[in-house]
């Protein structure tokens, strides 16, 4: 993954809002849809997608329970963007 990218994922703030719920812990993608959709008004859809570039780009990782789908913060993409800012400090 590029840096690059990775400032860009991080630019959306419901992609940031979605990383803070998922600080607390791992978490349903129901329970982060009704935050997000509550937060900012937009659809399931819409913050499935968001979950998808947060999984595609290393920031966040699924795993299947059931019928549900549990996310938690992947540090792959954390790590990698604050080891770029590092060299700033």
């Amino acid at each position: 993954m590029l840096v690059v990218h990775a400032f860009d994922v991080l630019g959306d703030p419901v992609r940031r809002r979605l990383l803070e719920l998922l600080a607390d812990g791992e978490q349903s993608s129901g329970a982060l849809t009704a935050v997000v959709r509550d937060e900012f008004g937009i659809s399931q859809p819409a913050v499935s997608q968001h979950l998808r570039v947060l999984r595609e780009h290393g920031f966040a990782r699924v795993r299947p329970d059931g019928t549900r789908r549990l996310y938690a913060v992947d540090p792959r993409g954390i790590r990698e963007a604050a080891e770029w800012l590092r060299r700033f400090a």
